[in-house]
């Protein structure tokens, strides 16, 4: 587990090559996207190492609900005197969460990437972290509208940006400037080969990567200089530059 300061609101925490997030306001938390199902105890380990506990969680957001981003969020709820912390995302993402459908890289996709040596360490790492939680769903979890604030910790307010999935999510956080791009944009991973920069996941992993790119495009003008992806380190800067260097990225 990576801990990485972003500002007095946010930190960004690495786990197994996926990202999450914990937004604070005063004591109370928000947590962005949740790890691999193998990386929940550093889930909990990660609000330690900012002085929180489960229980001061107060929300959950999602940017889509692959396991990497939603895996660590029935241990929290174990540990949370509530047992239930609401869990939010998209209203299409809602269903997707609960498994209505499904909506990731195959089987037989993964064994292709065994083909070469780093693809064969990400497949390792990912079994790792997923097994033995691979059917997992989140029958609790709330569709919420696109662009309408939130009542929680940082009062994030969701971006529709479909493409990696159908209903994938970005978070806006209004009073730092940050926007947590999911999957949406990403600054690495380990099967890119463009090194550490503002890019689309690989094709594998998209639904519809032209839906994908003309969601950037739309959220380019978004009042953040600051991006949070759901792989890779957070990056500074211009927003429409950003999402242009990931457009251009992907040719």
């Amino acid at each position: 587990m990576q801990l990485t300061r972003v500002d007095d609101r946010v930190h960004v925490v690495t786990g197994t090559n996926v990202n999450w997030a914990l937004v604070t306001e005063g004591d109370a938390v928000t947590v962005v996207d949740a790890g691999y199902p193998g990386d929940a105890k550093a889930l909990l380990a990660s609000l330690d190492a900012i002085g929180r506990r489960p229980e001061d969680v107060e929300a959950v957001v999602l940017t889509h609900a692959h396991l990497d981003h939603m895996g660590g969020i029935p241990a929290l709820r174990a540990r949370h005197r509530a047992s239930q912390v609401p869990v939010f995302t998209g209203e299409e993402e809602a269903r997707h969460a609960r498994r209505e459908y499904l909506e990731q890289i195959t089987p037989l996709q993964m064994l292709q990437q065994c083909r070469h040596h780093a693809g064969r360490r990400w497949v390792r790492q990912t079994l790792g972290a997923v097994l033995p939680k691979v059917s997992m769903s989140l029958t609790e979890v709330t569709g919420v509208a696109a662009d309408v604030p939130l009542d929680i910790p940082g009062g994030l307010v969701p971006v529709a940006t479909p493409g990696h999935t159908t209903g994938h999510t970005a978070w806006l956080l209004p009073v730092s400037g940050v926007l947590f791009t999911g999957d949406a944009l990403v600054t690495a991973h380990p099967l890119s080969r463009l090194g550490t920069r503002p890019q689309l996941l690989p094709g594998v992993f998209n639904e519809d990567e032209a839906t994908m790119r003309a969601s950037l495009e739309a959220v380019a003008h978004l009042a953040a200089d600051t991006i949070v992806p759901g792989h890779g380190p957070h990056q500074r800067g211009s927003l429409a530059a950003i999402v242009a260097e990931a457009v251009s990225s992907a040719g």
